[in-house]
């Protein structure tokens, strides 16, 4: 007689393993969260979210279906902040009649009518692909272009990448700089990301809020959710193998030596560690690296804190071709600024000190223009490659480079039974919310397990 699985491992305590724990911990099946760090929080320990917490609704939703309480959220205002060299400022909002206004008021009553059209298409986009793709479990790239409606509703412009489609509603390049930075958000360049990505922007204008306490206070009502219904997590449990049995996962085995039994694996882990053998051949077979690695960063601790904001260079392309092709630190990067943070973004690849070096004057001399100061020694590439082994620093997964690319995401499910992966990684993608939601969908997998 068949029945689901009781006795669920999830190894790593991101954003999604945590979620899936509280969820599945909800349900009565016993969870244990193994955590290779002194702490919980995955890369949010490290990176600061890009804004803060979009998707509000699906967010409220697994906390209340976790029977957990999210903690106190502030509506972002502005949502960002965009200053250039020369002081040139533009704030957007989440809100698309204020947007317009700013976006007049920056460059002229033309730019103002192609931010509406932007908007209105930024909608349109994410209304088409929101349920058969973003929340849902992953269709196949074929599956949904040969779904007449979805292709026809999405147009052929939706197969060119972000920046060429930003062209038609922006003119002025300074206003596509801003609007290509979605792709900025997971770790991709806008001259190869998909046009789909305009979504974004429509996900922004629905509302993004600060998080009392960060993003750390976010994970930590969810493991508090998880061990209220029971589950119980080990920090400094570091995971090297996913056993099988008969084909089948049935327990890890910790570095010491340790064996714990499961009816499931859940690996809140990037595939490309999973591909890569550090888990074992078992659970690596059928799953392939990514062709192409998305951005790492450098961050830099700030003296103080500051609001959201991005320091944007003149010129609007440059960084990008810098990082994607010469594979190094632009001269002049865009500076994203949030809490203490200060970063920017970089091939996943180790870098000279001398290159850090000079990328650090550059962003202390940028940022006393506003004053605001640099507190200490970065963090790079190569500390994160440390942190997340396997990586190579990479931090979003794989790089979302061409329409296709985000449905080469793994889906819940892998190809060892018994397996399952989340993460922002995987499908739907890298951000909070997006994590949480694939955190989402494992659970649903798991519950709908059977062997």
């Amino acid at each position: 007689m068949s029945r689901a699985p009781q006795r669920i491992c999830v190894v790593g305590a991101g954003m999604g393993g945590l979620a899936a724990a509280a969820l599945l911990a909800a349900r009565g099946l016993e969870v244990t969260v193994l955590e290779r760090a002194p702490a919980i929080g995955g890369k949010t320990r490290f990176v600061p979210p890009a804004h803060g917490i979009t998707l509000r609704e699906q967010m409220d939703a697994l906390f209340d279906a976790a029977g957990a309480r999210m903690p106190a959220l502030m509506p972002a205002e502005p949502v960002m902040r965009h200053i250039w060299d020369g002081g040139a400022t533009l704030d957007l909002h989440a809100d698309a009649t204020r947007n317009a206004d700013a976006v007049g008021a920056f460059a002229g009553a033309a730019a103002a009518r192609g931010y509406r059209d932007y908007a209105a298409r930024a909608r349109h986009v994410f209304d088409v692909l929101a349920a058969p793709f973003t929340f849902a479990p992953k269709p196949s790239a074929a599956a949904l272009m040969l779904n007449t409606a979805v292709s026809l509703r999405l147009g052929r412009a939706a197969l060119g990448t972000l920046w060429d489609g930003l062209a038609p509603f922006f003119p002025d390049a300074r206003l596509r700089q801003v609007f290509a930075r979605a792709a900025t958000y997971i770790g991709s360049s806008p001259l190869l990301a998909p046009a789909t990505l305009m979504m974004v922007h429509h996900i922004e204008n629905q509302g993004v809020w600060r998080i009392g306490g960060g993003a750390q206070a976010l994970a930590q009502a969810l493991a508090d959710a998880a061990r209220a219904h029971g589950a119980t997590l080990r920090c400094d449990a570091d995971v090297t193998r996913v056993e099988n049995t008969a084909g089948r996962a049935s327990g890890v085995t910790l570095r010491n030596g340790e064996r714990i039994s499961a009816d499931a694996v859940l690996l809140n882990a990037d595939a490309m560690t999973v591909a890569a053998g550090l888990f074992g051949p078992a659970a690596a077979k059928g799953l392939a690296a990514p062709r192409d690695r998305s951005f790492s960063a450098v961050t830099w601790p700030l003296r103080s804190a500051t609001e959201q904001a991005v320091l944007l260079p003149a010129e609007p392309t440059a960084e990008y071709t810098e990082i994607q092709y010469r594979h190094r630190l632009p001269a002049a990067p865009s500076i994203q600024l949030a809490g203490t943070t200060a970063m920017v973004s970089a091939p996943a690849r180790s870098l000279s000190p001398d290159a850090i070096a000079a990328c650090g004057r550059h962003i202390s001399a940028r940022l006393a223009v506003v004053s605001i100061d640099i507190a200490g020694a970065p963090t790079t590439p190569d500390d994160f490659a440390a942190a997340f082994p396997g990586t190579q620093g990479a931090l979003y997964g794989a790089a979302v480079h061409g329409w296709q690319a985000a449905f080469q995401r793994p889906a819940a499910r892998a190809p060892m039974p018994g397996l399952f992966l989340c993460g922002g990684g995987t499908h739907p993608g890298a951000g909070l919310a997006m994590a949480a939601i694939s955190g989402r969908l494992a659970a649903h997998a798991i519950l709908e397990d059977r062997f």
